[in-house]
């Protein structure tokens, strides 16, 4: 999929552990993990305010977009 999320990334810049901060977002260890782990098909738009929050982040540092090498776009 070509949509990329970096939780992992910003969980280690904050020094922060998976539990707490699904704690901090109201959401279960278990949803977070499949956020992070990219095989949700959505975001509520409440729980990415709430992950910029607590990271104190934008939300494209933790969501980013590449290409998908499968995929011709020219086509």
């Amino acid at each position: 999929m070509p949509i990329v999320v970096d939780i992992d990334v910003m969980l280690a810049r904050r020094k922060m552990a998976v539990g707490d901060l699904a704690a901090r977002i109201g959401i279960t260890p278990a949803n977070l993990a499949v956020l992070k782990n990219g095989r949700a098909k959505a975001v509520r738009f409440t729980t990415l305010d709430a992950l910029c929050q607590v990271l104190d982040c934008q939300p494209g540092d933790v969501l980013r977009w590449e290409p998908d090498p499968d995929t011709d776009t020219h086509a």
